[in-house]
């Protein structure tokens, strides 16, 4: 009898799950969230995302300077509606905004003082500009339009898109620095491969660049955030900087002055990746951009980019030919993601959905979900006036090689074989399933498989056996 290994086959890529604001700040060591609310913008961006109940109670208390018992906060919601009020609760204390105050004959709650100080300024006016003011520089000379900014901020942020497709951005347009692709790499959405001299995409990196563009951003600013201190910079101030930004003003500038080494180390990167524009890097204002006003509201859905608001441009017919209305090399290089580029001229190309194409894609990771919502939502308006706008037997038809691909499961395990009798064979795969480690077992042929994690046991068994001779 012998024994060898089976490989178990690569896994598809799985879903990017890009975290909301809370979910991101819950995460943080409970001192960094407290310095974080000693700052009015910090304080306003995390009350904006509560739910409209914990806002309510956050409103209710923001002038309240005792504790409050928590029989008196479940009276304010219906007796029905407890599960809303426990909810806003869990919410309210995993994010410090509220705390429990021990001492009492009953659990009270009082509001984070630091929050509560600076929300007030938040609401209420006072306190210094928070980004500052640019009147002591003077009058820019080299001031640029809201056009300008839109159009830098596209460009910045396709740049990074363009590396990962490994397509070539416009002419003129600057690449990415080492710090860039430095996320990209430790995030996952590339990785670096040895026969190649540049990054290759991977599964999650498909997956990324059918997100919509808020999304993108967000989630690579929390890969970012994820190693500012593993570069010597302090996450505190990035991340009231990142907010201070969330409340400014498009098409103003601000000024540079007073910004701490983290915060103007900070500021370089966010120029790259097209969120600000500053001229040079040692200019003494700089220019907040669509893709960070904001940015905080983009876990939820509700963010605005420079991206949005561009017609559609996809046209998609029952014969499975794709209609490409565009000259951007970027919208091209996403549909030759999972369909095959047949034809293209200057500011039209022609593709077809294959199932080729369409496997290939699935097997990177993309799912049937993300492609039709990708060609739903970049759909021509001629394509809109239709219902459904994906016509039926394209979609059905995706979804059909998505299932394809499950029909059949890898599972790792170690195969047997070379069985000197019947007998042998019987014994070994009666033990294995018993055990419930039996994969598959063929007594013409006498091979059997098992799980890699019962083979110690099925061997140790076997070696206490005397097979026959």
């Amino acid at each position: 009898m012998a024994a060898g290994g089976k490989q178990e086959a690569a896994p598809f890529g799985r879903h990017l799950k890009c975290k909301d604001l809370h979910q991101y700040l819950q995460g943080l060591p409970v001192s960094v969230l407290d310095k974080l609310y000693g700052h009015p913008a910090t304080c306003f961006a995390v009350f904006r995302e509560l739910p409209e109940l914990a806002k309510h109670f956050v409103m209710r208390t923001l002038f309240a300077e005792q504790p409050l018992p928590e029989t008196l906060v479940n009276a304010w919601v219906k007796k029905e509606q407890q599960n809303f009020c426990t909810g806003a609760l869990n919410r309210l204390k995993q994010l410090r905004i509220w705390r429990v105050v021990t001492g009492w004959s009953q659990t009270r709650y009082e509001l984070n003082p630091t929050f509560r100080s600076n929300l007030k300024i938040a609401l209420c006016g006072g306190g210094q500009p928070w980004c500052g003011v640019a009147d002591d520089l003077g009058p820019d000379r080299h001031s640029k339009d809201k056009e300008f900014l839109d159009k830098y901020a596209l460009e910045r942020w396709e740049a990074v898109l363009h590396f990962m497709t490994g397509s070539s951005p416009p002419d003129g347009t600057v690449g990415i620095s080492a710090d860039v692709v430095q996320v990209l790499l430790v995030s996952g959405l590339m990785k670096s491969d040895e026969q190649e001299q540049s990054p290759m995409i991977t599964p999650s990196g498909f997956q990324f660049l059918l997100m919509d563009a808020s999304s993108q951003i967000w989630y690579f600013m929390l890969k970012y955030l994820d190693m500012v201190e593993a570069r010597g910079m302090n996450l505190v101030e990035c991340l009231s900087f990142l907010f201070q930004l969330n409340f400014s003003t498009f098409g103003k500038d601000y000024p540079t002055d007073n910004m701490s080494d983290s915060q103007l180390r900070f500021l370089q990167h966010l120029r790259e990746i097209g969120l600000v524009f500053q001229r040079k890097r040692k200019s003494r204002r700089y220019y907040p951009t669509k893709l960070v006003i904001n940015l905080a509201a983009a876990g939820s859905g509700s963010m605005t980019t420079a991206s949005e608001g561009v017609e559609g441009f996809i046209v998609v017919e029952t014969n499975y030919r794709v209609y490409v209305y565009t000259d951007s090399p970027l919208q091209v290089a996403l549909v030759g993601l999972f369909a095959e580029i047949i034809c293209r001229f200057p500011k039209f190309c022609v593709a077809v959905l294959t199932r080729g194409s369409v496997s290939q894609a699935l097997l990177s990771g993309i799912t049937a979900d993300q492609v039709l919502h990708f060609l739903r939502t970049r759909a021509h308006p001629e394509m809109l006036k239709k219902t459904p706008v994906i016509p039926a037997n394209i979609a059905d038809q995706i979804r059909l090689w998505e299932l394809e691909k499950c029909r059949m499961q890898m599972t790792e395990g170690v195969l047997y074989n070379q069985f000197l009798s019947m007998s042998d064979f019987e014994t070994l795969r009666k033990y294995a399933e018993d055990l419930g480690v039996l994969i598959w077992a063929n007594s013409n042929k006498r091979v059997m498989i098992v799980s890699k994690s019962g083979h110690d046991d099925v061997k140790k068994f076997w070696k206490r056996q005397k097979p026959r001779e």
